[in-house]
């Protein structure tokens, strides 16, 4: 396998009290891939894993085909959207951008094209000055499509990126997800309650019923299974 842009989890345990999740996958470069299953299941333990704000009890997580065991999440080649944006509230659109390219804001006339080039190709011309509280839902989601966009790494997490849209914004959200991702070529892992977002963007789905990957497969197989039944509760075939 190319490592590049891919990601393995190999034996990985994470142990919370009695409770515990195993993870082993291999990803490969290049696609958008949904992380499905119900609340609880382990979504976002997976994706804190990766990104590196949780260490594994045991396994390894490798990403460009490099250990990442020790690794900070700055450190990683990882982007993060969140459901909430994390957009600083109080600092204007092209800061908010600027994060992604320096913590510090210290940022060149280049790093300041790089924002406004970034914040054209999300469709926010003009909006470089307008505050967070002044945007939609739809449009602070594009802010931070963006900041990830300045950092250009190859693997992006993106945590239920549409939850909180009307279906006419979510329809237009992953519209321009797609077409970033067709000029990107990176990898993307999605995670998503919504069977529309998996027939409308993905490739593959992994999906995870307490605490395990119970499927890996490509999304035209994925959409005709009928042997699990949480995958059956999720599809609406239950």
């Amino acid at each position: 396998m190319n490592p590049e842009g891919a990601v393995e989890l190999i034996g990985v345990d994470i142990r919370y009290d009695a409770t515990e999740l195993h993870f082993d996958c291999a990803i490969q470069p290049g696609g958008i891939v949904a992380v499905a299953g119900a609340s609880g299941s382990g979504k976002s333990t997976l994706f804190h894993v990766i990104a590196g704000f949780e260490e594994p009890d045991q396994g390894e997580v490798r990403i460009l085909g490099k250990t990442m065991s020790g690794q900070a999440p700055s450190e990683r080649p990882v982007s993060v959207i969140f459901q909430d944006n994390n957009l600083f509230a109080h600092l204007d659109v092209a800061t908010n951008v600027g994060f992604g390219i320096s913590a510090s804001l210290r940022l060149s006339d280049a790093d300041r094209a790089r924002i406004d080039e970034a914040l054209h190709r999300v469709g926010l011309d003009g909006f470089g000055k307008r505050l967070p509280p002044t945007l939609s839902g739809g449009e602070r989601q594009r802010v931070a499509l963006a900041r990830a966009l300045v950092r250009h790494r190859p693997l992006l997490l993106l945590d239920e990126p549409f939850a909180a849209l009307d279906p006419g914004m979510r329809a237009g959200m992953r519209a321009l997800l797609h077409d970033l991702h067709e000029q990107e070529n990176n990898t993307i892992l999605m995670i998503t309650h919504h069977p529309d977002d998996v027939r409308a963007l993905a490739d593959s789905v992994l999906f995870l019923d307490q605490g395990r990957i119970i499927a890996h497969d490509p999304v035209e197989r994925f959409l005709e299974r009928r042997d699990m039944a949480a995958i059956n509760r999720f599809l609406g075939n239950a």
